[in-house]
């Protein structure tokens, strides 16, 4: 199900399920979506601070409650990642959200309210770029605006050594792989099958990005895909010290055995560049060894 494109005049709200967040970064981004024509509700804790997150438990659930009861309320704008979203999402409402359907927009740690969400209620949410990094890179946020806005989003992507080749159609599902291996076995766990996974992760060490991969392997996560799509994974420490295989490498042996397409350095993740991708929305991916492009129809 895809929450209506938003337009001017609509309403959106900015939260901080998880980590805490400077005030001047919430301002900033109230200034940049009233820009776009928008009118914005700062949570009440938006800006807050309990130890390392945004409020305490109870205050972030009821700020992330107050957007999702709001009828007028069309994107949920979360203002960072960090840690946080698992320790809320399971006292959440999520009732009455199949029949009012509003865009959930965020990465990292947010990938626990894509995942959730998508499994749950069949709902397409958005990993993109968040308020902690709005004056980072202008493509990313203008890029962000029109996939809220419903504007036709097409990839083309440098070819990577690392790729290998295909052209399928799938519903796009994924984020960040310690929250994805995470939510195995729960009930945020997501579907794969027939799917295109995107994965991205940063500051982990080689071994631990090993494991995870185990893990989603022996879950059967990777067996039955239509694609794979590898996004930035920032600052891997001792991957070729310990294994003698770069993080790339490492993915790959874990899917040597299937034939679907892989897509390395699409630029999503914990870079500066950091495009939107319409979660639970089908798109083409076509990876050839000139030219590499994912569209969404």
């Amino acid at each position: 199900m895809q929450p209506d494109f938003l337009k001017e005049g609509d309403l959106v709200y900015i939260v901080s399920p998880a980590k805490k967040i400077e005030a001047n970064k919430v301002l900033y981004a109230r200034k940049l979506l009233q820009s776009w024509g928008l009118e914005v509700q700062l949570g009440r804790g938006c800006a807050g601070e309990h130890y390392y997150f945004s409020g305490s438990d109870q205050e972030r659930i009821d700020d992330f409650q107050s957007a999702l009861n709001d009828p007028n309320c069309k994107a949920v704008i979360c203002t960072r990642g960090g840690y946080g979203s698992v320790r809320i999402i399971d006292q959440l409402d999520f009732s009455g959200f199949g029949q009012n359907p509003k865009w959930i927009v965020g990465f990292s740690d947010i990938t626990v309210f894509h995942s959730h969400i998508i499994t749950n209620f069949d709902v397409q949410t958005i990993h993109g770029t968040v308020p902690l990094n709005y004056n980072k890179d202008e493509e990313s946020v203008e890029t962000l605006r029109k996939t809220l806005f419903g504007e036709k989003i097409s990839y083309e992507i440098e070819p990577s050594k690392f790729n290998r080749t295909g052209t399928i159609r799938g519903e796009v599902v994924g984020g960040n792989l310690s929250i994805i291996s995470s939510l195995t076995g729960t009930n945020s766990d997501i579907d794969t099958k027939g799917k295109i996974l995107f994965l991205e992760e940063i500051s982990e060490y080689g071994y631990k990005i090993d494991r995870m991969l185990w893990q989603l392997k022996k879950a059967g996560k990777l067996d039955q895909l239509a694609g794979l799509i590898i996004g930035d994974f920032t600052d891997i420490k001792q991957s070729v010290d310990v294994f003698g295989m770069n993080w790339q490498e490492l993915i790959l042996e874990k899917v040597k055995k299937f034939d679907f397409p892989v897509l390395f350095d699409f630029p999503a993740g914990h870079e500066k560049r950091n495009l939107p991708l319409y979660i639970g929305r089908e798109a083409d991916l076509i990876v050839t060894d000139q030219k590499c492009t994912l569209t969404y129809g």
